[in-house]
């Protein structure tokens, strides 16, 4: 059941809460403490590696891995054959997903992509696994490829998936085709809009994929006992999402896997699901060892997931006064070689900020010949962003009209109806756009070759099913054990929540991610999810505390636990019996526990709902270099509305990474494929991403428009802030150099051929 909670009071100033406490796992961190993926060893362990498919599409006629089998040190090798068949795989819900994940982390019948696994082996060395991954022979019947989401919706297109037929068309398809499904978001009529409209614009867009570019690869170590049971140690941002997969794909019961998360040294949705986690835990089933995997910056590139890209057409219509009558949209997504592009979040993201009556959105889910795609910040947000904010832009140009006030006469508020169904609630589109309105930022002057651009973001932000414990000790200290792995300041903001609860200090209180073995379920971090859901658990679970502990001092003075009341860390008597005891400090009562009735203990299991929109506005400057075509970042500002920032400094965090990221993809990061399918830029030194001297300072307003849904006013905040930044900084560059840059990234090349196109015209 979804669990509903009261909301505190949003006009009531916090102890804890909106402080700015130190880190908790910060020393660790700086000294070296921590201990990531990598750093996980175990009495015998052996090392893996995965052998990888050159070939962008083939088949796998045959593999021999006798050669590989008989060199001294290896202990075990495998392939397909070594995992269930896809037949074999359990039924449910998910068992398409499930069969595409098997298949992604092995190739079956055929390699979809240079990078796709098709065998790996452990040894007791790096070096003898790498020497004998060369023994290992693959016969391989090499197949046309594609890896152009336009390309791969043409006819005649080289079909991945012989058995994937497109959804959501009738009738339905007699032949296969690269396009998994299509599917319509309509609302009003488009066609009447149009008629209405003063000024129309309509522009076709592309974005290459981009990375996570986490610091830490993908690492992983699993160890299978010999009486069934086995351990894995992951970076993740979900132990118990790959539990589950590796369980399901190996055919093993949940109970008999444990998975511990170490620190994580990056995800931004990178890490949501399994790659060489299955593969370590066959290794090790086979060998009867632990295993342990570490990928290498040139396989986290080719193997793991970037973000999609994008193909998008998109049309808006406008009266005189900036009022939007009409849009219209294709949007076309790649998910990789297998089903499942984030096109339907792009859909129900790119519309939500405005109070549109007439939008029709037809969207395209695309298998192309490159890594299954993973979640990245908002996924697929971006992209559908900048394609409509682009276009208001042009919108606002053509109107002569400042672009937040175009933004502000459309802009959703509460009652509005959203694109994707529900009407919002109390939410914070139009205080981001005033606030940076009214920002000296927004005031600035701007010389020659500079340009300021403007674009809003919304991501949706989501609850789940969570659990967190509690725990009171005898000398008052609080532990707080967690499901979800912290990888944006999360344990900082449960143990401020659990201390406002409870009225202790933060530094009372430690949070834990604990093991899969610890706690009942939890959803995977990501979603802008888990200050939300796992902050109401938090408050629950320290609420049943409370509660524990009234009834104790209750029964200690003889009078009915209605008549006691938490406040600031006390238990204090009310009502007739006001004055008749002493109040009780939390720490009192912890420190009688042994003789009250045992520990004292707080748990949640909730399946959280509630979870507020989020809105948020960016105004960028930059200057264009017309001799190199370099695009210099000059100021930029990031406002968007948290509900209640429980600890300012980590939403401040969210919103300067996300706004650094986009900023990378709109001028620099994506992936590069030459003619043979091949990724041509798959490390750090040709993969461009901005470091700090590309950046200026990037400012905040945090703006607190409490959500409902929340006790403290919660808003996810860790998506948003990368849905504007590709159109913003688009925008700018296009009012700098007066032309519209259509496809991303904003590389010097392009905008220096932008230039040119538009002196030879002039």
């Amino acid at each position: 059941m979804a669990a509903v909670m009261k909301p505190r009071d949003p006009d009531v100033t916090y102890s804890q809460v909106g402080t700015r406490p130190k880190r908790p796992d910060g020393v660790d961190k700086v000294t070296g403490r921590a201990r990531y993926g990598a750093d996980v060893s175990a009495p015998g362990m052996l090392i893996g590696k995965v052998l990888r498919s050159p070939h962008a599409h083939a088949r796998i006629r045959g593999i021999d891995t006798s050669r590989a089998e008989a060199l001294e040190g290896v202990k075990a090798v495998v392939t397909r054959d070594d995992f269930p068949g896809l037949d074999e795989l359990p039924d449910g819900g998910g068992e398409e997903v499930l069969v595409d994940v098997a298949c992604n982390v092995m190739a079956r019948e055929k390699a979809l992509y240079e990078g796709h696994a098709v065998a790996a082996v452990a040894a007791t060395s790096a070096r003898i696994a790498k020497r004998a991954l060369g023994l290992i022979e693959v016969d391989y019947e090499v197949l046309p490829h594609v890896t152009d989401v336009d390309a791969a919706m043409a006819p005649g297109a080289p079909v991945l998936h012989e058995t994937m037929f497109t959804r959501g068309v009738e009738p339905a398809p007699s032949e296969p085709s690269n396009v998994a499904e299509r599917s319509e978001i309509v609302q009003g009529d488009v066609a009447e809009g149009f008629a209405q409209a003063d000024v129309i614009v309509e522009r076709d867009f592309r974005t290459e994929a981009a990375h996570q570019g986490y610091i830490e690869p993908h690492a992983c170590m699993a160890s299978m006992s010999e009486d069934g049971s086995a351990e894995m140690w992951v970076c993740t941002q979900g132990h118990y999402s790959v539990r589950d997969m590796c369980a399901q794909i190996l055919g093993l019961p949940l109970s008999r896997l444990r998975v511990t998360a170490s620190e994580i040294g990056g995800g931004f949705g990178g890490k949501t699901t399994v790659f060489i986690e299955p593969t370590a835990l066959a290794l090790s089933m086979k060998s009867g060892r632990p295993v342990k995997i570490v990928m290498d910056r040139d396989e986290v590139f080719r193997a793991s997931g970037p973000t999609s890209s994008a193909s998008i057409s998109m049309k808006i219509g406008a009266t005189r006064d900036g009022r939007i009558t009409a849009a219209e949209g294709e949007l076309r997504y790649q998910g990789g070689a297998f089903r499942g592009s984030p096109v339907p979040f792009g859909a129900e993201c790119c519309f939500a900020l405005y109070d549109t009556a007439n939008v029709h959105l037809t969207c395209y889910d695309v298998v192309v010949n490159r890594p299954k795609q993973a979640a990245y910040r908002a996924p697929g947000a971006p992209m559908a962003s900048f394609a409509v904010e682009s276009v208001l832009d042009e919108i606002a140009l053509e109107l002569d009209m400042d672009p937040i006030e175009l933004r502000l006469r459309n802009a959703v508020k509460e009652g509005s109806k959203s694109i994707y169904g529900p009407s919002f609630g109390p939410v914070g589109m139009v205080e981001t756009l005033e606030e940076a309105r009214d920002h000296e930022n927004y005031q600035a002057p701007l010389a020659a070759r500079q340009g300021r651009g403007v674009a809003t973001g919304f991501w949706p932000n989501y609850g789940g099913e969570t659990s967190v414990t509690l725990n009171v000790n005898t000398d008052g200290t609080v532990l707080l054990s967690l499901g979800t792995p912290d990888i944006g300041g999360s344990r900082a903001s449960m143990c401020l929540m659990a201390a406002e609860e409870l009225g202790v200090p933060y530094e009372r209180v430690r949070a834990i991610i604990a093991d899969t073995n610890a706690l009942s379920f939890n959803a995977t971090t990501g979603g802008s999810r888990v200050t939300h859901s796992a902050g109401m658990a938090t408050v629950q679970a320290a609420r049943n505390a409370i509660d524990n502990m009234r009834g104790r001092v209750a029964e200690m003075w003889g009078i009915d636990a209605e008549a006691v009341e938490w406040e600031d860390g006390y238990a204090r008597p009310s009502g007739s019996n006001a004055g008749d005891f002493e109040p009780m400090s939390f720490a009192e009562i912890a420190a009688l526990s042994s003789q009250t009735g045992g520990p004292i203990a707080g748990h949640a299991e909730i399946n959280a709902a509630g979870a507020g929109n989020s809105f948020g506005t960016h105004v960028v400057d930059v200057e264009v270099d017309d001799q190199t075509g370099a695009v210099s970042v000059l100021r930029y500002l990031v406002v968007q509305d948290a509900g209640r920032a429980i600890h300012p400094s980590y939403v401040e965090g969210q919103y300067q990474g996300g706004a650094a990221q986009g900023v990378g993809w709109a001028l620099n990061e994506e992936y590069i494929y030459g003619e043979d399918g091949t990724l041509q830029n798959p490390g750090f030194l040709d993969y461009r991403m901005p470091v700090a001297s590309d950046l200026p300072m990037i400012d905040t307003v945090i703006v607190e428009v409490p959500n409902p849904g929340h006790p403290y006013g919660v808003r996810g905040v860790g998506e948003t802030p990368i849905v504007p930044p590709l159109a913003a900084v688009a925008n700018a560059v296009a009012r700098a150099t007066g032309r519209r840059l259509t496809e991303l990234p904003m590389s010097p090349p392009r905008i220096l051929a932008a230039l040119s196109e538009s002196a030879e015209a002039g």
